[in-house]
Formats: structure tokens, C-alpha cells, sequence
């Protein structure tokens, strides 16, 4: 299992992203969370195996059809703390 830490900038706050990311988490059977930033970034901590997560990313660099991704920022390591969903924090 591996952790993606993503941080992806754009138009990706107040365009229903975050729940975009959720919704790609679940059908890639992704665990972790989603949370905007104050800088206007939104970060991702996601769960998975290297076959689960690549195609995960793929559709988040593409993004909803309201958001605009411009740069993503994916930092690779091992879980520290495991996670049973994938869910969109305040």
C-alpha cells in the first residue's frame, strides 16, 4: 500500500471538486480525505495500491467539468495512519 500526498492547484475550490475527488476515491476503492486549503489549493491524501492510484490520479488531473487543474504536486510514501474511507473534510 502506498500514500499519495497531492496538492493540486487551479480553479478547484467552489466548483464541487472536492466531492469529485470523493467520488473517484470510492470507484477507485481509494481511502483517505480531501480538504481546500486557505491558499485556494485543494489536498488529497490517498490510499492504495500503485494499480488503484495511478488511474485514480488520472481522472483527478482532468478534474470535474467545472474545475480547471493547472498543477499537481504528488508526494509518494507509506501510510502512516490507515483509513477505512475516502472523505471530504471541512
Amino acid at each position: 500500500m502506498l500514500q499519495y500526498h497531492v496538492l493540486v492547484s487551479g480553479k478547484v475550490q467552489g466548483v464541487g471538486f472536492r466531492y469529485f475527488v470523493q467520488m473517484t476515491a470510492i470507484k477507485h476503492q481509494i481511502t483517505g480525505w480531501v480538504r481546500n486549503k486557505s491558499n485556494g489549493m485543494v489536498e488529497i491524501l490517498a490510499h492504495g495500491s500503485k494499480n488503484l492510484l495511478e488511474p485514480f490520479m488520472e481522472e483527478i488531473k482532468k478534474g470535474n467539468r467545472f474545475a480547471k487543474v493547472q498543477d499537481i504536486e504528488i508526494t509518494i510514501g507509506e501510510p502512516e495512519k490507515l483509513f477505512s474511507s475516502f472523505k471530504v473534510l471541512a
